[in-house]
Order: C-alpha cells, then structure tokens, then sequence
C-alpha cells in the first residue's frame, strides 16, 4: 500500500489537473485465516489503506473480506440458503439434503464470525478519517444471495460500512437488478462490468453492454434506490472513447 506522503503528493497532482481519486481498492482480505499472524498482517494492510484513502481525498475503500474454497457447495443456480437475520449463519444452502455442504457450511459461517469481528475493529479509524469501508463480495463463495449480503452488510449498524458493488460480478448468482434493489442505500460505489452467461450457467466477463446485463433495468432499479454517485468501467477491452460512449447509454437508460 503506497504510504500516506506518497498519496498526498498524487492527490496534489490529481488537484492540479483536475481529477478526483474517489475510491481505493484495498482487496483480498484474510480475515478468516486460521493463522492469527496473517490476519493481523491483513489487518494492518487494510488500516495502511483506509489512511491511504484519507491522503488521497477518497471517500470509500474497496475491500473483500475474505474468501473460501476447496470444498463441495451447490452451483451458482442451485443456491437456497435459509439462514438466521441475526448471526448472518447458513443453516442449509440447497433444497434436500445439504450434508454434501456441510464443510461449506461451516466455512462460511466461520468467515461471517471473523469478518465481522475484523472489519467492526476498524470502524473507528474509517470513521476518523471519514472514508467508508465498503465491502464487495466477488466470486469468493460468501453471500451468494442478495439478502443475505445485504444483512452483512447492515449488521454493523454503521454509516461507515457500506456495499461496493459489481454489477457484472453477481450475474451467475441473480439478477444486478435484483442485487441492487436488495442493498438500497447500503450501495455506496459501483462497478460497471457486463457477463455473458452460457448454457451451463457460466461465462465470461465482456465489454459493457455485450452481456447479460439487462443495462435498462439495472438503470431503473439504481433511479429507484436513489443511487448518484460513481460508477466507474472495470475491466474491458475498448478504448476509452468507446467505454465512455457506452456508458454514457446505460447512464441514459439504453
């Protein structure tokens, strides 16, 4: 992470031609390592880059809690996870019988524990230097579902803690729209990433508007929630006068 003088000295150089550093993307977080060392190191990471943000004029640090892996869990589409509003546990994540899951389960669940524990031990720095900490949960296998990411997310109960969201991230799990209309005002940045879903219910990342985001309905559903703030192209391969001629249709509803 690039040490707070060094983003005074780009922020000054941002100001002088005119650009606004709004966001920093911290990442890949360990908080769930079973290693106490790793987590702290990540911790520590994750502060250097809060103080970061601060320097460089942001309001928002991108961060991914953690992640999981290496077990059995359903697929994309066969996910229906009962869980508890209070704890953020899973307690079954298909129909039937869910002992296939119970390693995922378990993961998860611990993840959910140490996530909250981590990321509500640094409230108090995000809110000293007036940046949000705003979580993305991208094809880390946690909070698959829109409503159980939008209760992570609201259970710190803090106006420091907010959602980054991709919209091309989520489209194997369910709809942008649907995550969108589920997160409300918890949505503090976007990401405008398109994803086109094959027959096997996968795919690939492409260009915006070359998926299988519906752009129209993801606009209407962000009008409904009230969201104006950024939305910045991640990845792609236009150049920049096509990304903007892009999105500048989905800002128009097209």
């Amino acid at each position: 992470m690039i040490p707070v003088s060094e983003a005074e000295k780009c922020r000054a150089i941002a100001d002088k031609v005119g650009l606004k550093i709004h966001s920093v993307i911290r990442g890949w977080a360990e908080f769930n390592s079973s290693d106490q060392s790793k987590v702290e190191k990540t911790y520590k990471v994750t502060e250097d880059a809060i103080l970061a943000a601060q320097a460089y004029g942001a309001d928002a640090v991108l961060l991914v809690p953690c992640r999981i892996g290496g077990m059995k869990m359903p697929e994309p589409w066969e996910f229906y996870i009962d869980y508890d509003k209070e704890t953020g546990h899973i307690n079954t994540v298909t129909f039937g019988d869910n002992s296939p899951y119970s390693d995922y389960i378990k993961a998860h669940n611990m993840s959910v524990d140490k996530s909250r524990e981590i990321v509500s031990r640094l409230i108090p720095l995000a809110e000293k230097c007036k940046v949000v900490i705003a979580l993305e949960n991208v094809w880390n296998n946690l909070w698959v579902r829109p409503g159980i990411f939008r209760d992570f997310v609201a259970s710190f109960k803090s106006p420091w803690i907010k959602a980054y969201f991709d919209i091309g991230n989520h489209v194997k799990y369910a709809p942008p729209e649907e995550w969108l209309l589920a997160l409300n005002t918890l949505v503090f940045k976007l990401h405008a990433k398109d994803f086109k879903l094959d027959q096997t219910g996968g795919g690939d990342f492409v260009n915006i508007r070359d998926g299988s985001v519906r752009w129209p309905v993801v606009r209407k559903a962000l009008e409904r929630i009230g969201y104006n703030g950024w939305i910045t192209i991640e990845g792609g391969s236009c150049s920049l006068e096509e990304h903007s001629k892009r999105l500048d249709l989905i800002i128009a509803g097209k």
